[in-house]
């Protein structure tokens, strides 16, 4: 969706730090260095680094990369409607924050939901903060993927929309500044990651259709 090495997102954020720096840096060179760090950090921050997505029938790709925080089973009752399993994954303001489609296939469920900005780490963040949801249907499954934001991320954003067709890890958004991301699946998919695992989005696997 946007392969450019920076998303657009951060470039209002890093031209303007660039010109405080500069300016800065033409009085007083040493006071730079606090603009100049802030603006690597802004442009390391909005990477978008390229991935090689798994070509293999059947399975989920971690949409985000950071640490899978918890594995739950539960009754999901808004796309799926039945027993399924959700992976938690914590991006900390260090980890890429580009989103990537878990599975291939077609939005058919969106939701957006206010709410509050707790920190992303805690378990309660997928019912009390501001979150986005996408409902993605193919012909094996139905797949819940949430973006939620934490409390330095208060923005979240997203390229796509219900209708859209979009190929597994294919990037699809967003969120500002640390987050969480979570992953909704049948229970029939089998789970291959666990608590404190790192991932990467659009290469990790985290979830199998059982033969």
């Amino acid at each position: 969706m946007v392969s450019t090495p920076v998303v657009k997102e951060g470039m209002p954020y890093i031209i303007a730090l660039a010109i405080v720096t500069a300016i800065v840096g033409f009085f007083h060179p040493l006071w730079a260095v606090l603009p100049g760090g802030l603006l690597l950090f802004v442009t390391y921050f909005f990477r978008n680094p390229q991935r090689s997505i798994p070509q293999e029938c059947g399975i989920i790709v971690s949409p985000a990369d950071g640490r899978v925080m918890s594995v739950t089973e539960f009754y999901e009752d808004q796309f799926i409607k039945g027993p399924a399993r959700k992976v938690n994954i914590f991006l900390s303001v260090f980890d890429v924050h580009v989103n990537r489609i878990p599975v291939a296939g077609t939005i058919k469920y969106q939701q957006y939901t206010k709410g509050k900005f707790l920190p992303a780490w805690r378990e309660d963040v997928s019912t009390e903060n501001e979150r986005h949801t996408l409902g993605i249907e193919n012909d094996c499954m139905k797949v819940l993927v949430t973006q939620i934001a934490g409390l330095i991320a208060r923005r979240i954003v997203s390229w796509v929309t219900v209708g859209n067709t979009l190929r597994q890890g294919e990037r699809y958004g967003l969120i500002k500044f640390g987050s969480s991301t979570e992953v909704i699946v049948p229970a029939h998919v089998e789970i291959t990651v666990k608590k404190g695992d790192t991932v990467r989005g659009g290469e990790t696997v985290i979830g199998r259709m059982r033969q």
